[in-house]
Formats: structure tokens, C-alpha cells, sequence
């Protein structure tokens, strides 16, 4: 079972993340942006929160999580095709273009994938192997693409206000790229994580099905 320190950490971590989305909302380059970057982090607090003491996600996957929210809060702040890191490797690396946006949806899959992999364990049949591996990959093309969707909505609804969001940086395949780079991240999330994670849920005495 987890110590006193362990179980305390998901919530230090979700006061750090809110103390980042505070830093990031003084001035970042587009306010429109700015919403519909960390909308995401904005709706999945309360629900982590609300259900931390019912439904403990492992340590491994808190601490993932919050990785993944500082990718979208960096993002949200100077939008994905103007962070700093992102034009100090394409300068670098003469890559022709800021490549953060690539990042963001390597961990759109990478970091979902352990929290599916987390919740399909605990409340399904399914047990570490071949069906679970492909159906987290399933889960993750799936909300990738929805992700994609809601660019397009949001371009639909809002017009050149939302060309930020968008970021295609004038690639025309840029939405076949960030579904490929998800799944790339849902599969190496698994390959890398998948040991460590069954170790987790050993640690936080989890009882998968």
C-alpha cells in the first residue's frame, strides 16, 4: 500500500498544475488559444479530484498526467507554433518549422495510453497482452482523431480566431501527422511503461480483474 507521502502526491501535483495554468494566463500571445489549449486540464481536474478517494488512479499515472498538462500549458500560453523550445530545435536542427505541435501529439497518445491502461485493468475483463495493448492503441486513435474534430469545429465556428488553435504551420497533412504521432505515443507508452505500470498497481494494491 501507499505511504502517507505517496498518497498526498496527486494532489501537490494538481496544486502545482494549477499554479501553472495561473502563471500561464498572465499574457500568453492569444487569449482564444489560451482557453482552448487547457480546456483539457480545466475539465479533467474537477474529475480526478472528485474521484481520488473512490477510484486512486496508480502514483505512475498522476505524475503523467501532470507531464502531460505542463505540455499543453506551455502550448496554450505561446500556442503550440511559437513556444521558444520548439524554435530553438528547429534552429538546431534546420527542421524548416516549430515542431512543439508534434510533441503535444506524441503525448496526446503516450500519456492517455497509461491512463486507459490504468482504468481498462480495474474495471474490465482484460488482462496485460495482446487485446489490451491494441484496444488502448484504439482508445487513443480515437480521442486523437475527436481532438481533430474539435479543430475543426472550433475553425468552423470561429474563423481565423482559431488559426492558433489549429496550428497547421501550412502543412496540409499536418491532421494525418498528429494522429500518426499519437499512435506512435500510445504504442511506445506501453512498450516503455507497461512493466512499471504493472508494478504500480501492485504498489497501490490494486486488484485487476
Amino acid at each position: 500500500m501507499p505511504d502517507n507521502t505517496t498518497r498526498r502526491e496527486p494532489l501537490i501535483l494538481l496544486l502545482a498544475a494549477a499554479a501553472c495554468v495561473a502563471v500561464s494566463a498572465y499574457h500568453p500571445y492569444d487569449v482564444f488559444t489560451w482557453w482552448l489549449e487547457v480546456l483539457p486540464i480545466l475539465l479533467a481536474a474537477p474529475v480526478l479530484l472528485l474521484t481520488h478517494r473512490r477510484f486512486r488512479l496508480t502514483t505512475l499515472v498522476y505524475r503523467l498526467i501532470f507531464v502531460h498538462a505542463l505540455i499543453l500549458i506551455l502550448g496554450a500560453h505561446y500556442t503550440y507554433a511559437r513556444v521558444p523550445l520548439g524554435n530553438w530545435a528547429s534552429d538546431l536542427f534546420h527542421l524548416g518549422r516549430n515542431h512543439y505541435d508534434r510533441l503535444g501529439h506524441l503525448a496526446q497518445g503516450f500519456f492517455p495510453a497509461m491512463l486507459a491502461r490504468d482504468i481498462l485493468l480495474r474495471c474490465s475483463p482484460l488482462r496485460p497482452g495482446k487485446w489490451l495493448f491494441f484496444i488502448v492503441v484504439s482508445i487513443c486513435l480515437a480521442f486523437s482523431a475527436l481532438y481533430e474534430l474539435a479543430e475543426w469545429w472550433a475553425t468552423m465556428f470561429s474563423g481565423e480566431a482559431a488559426t492558433d488553435f489549429l496550428g497547421t504551420q501550412g502543412d496540409v497533412w499536418d491532421t494525418q501527422w498528429d494522429m500518426f504521432l499519437a499512435l506512435i505515443g500510445a504504442v511506445a507508452a506501453q512498450a516503455l511503461l507497461g512493466r512499471a505500470h504493472d508494478r504500480a498497481l501492485a504498489i497501490n494494491g490494486t486488484q485487476t480483474r
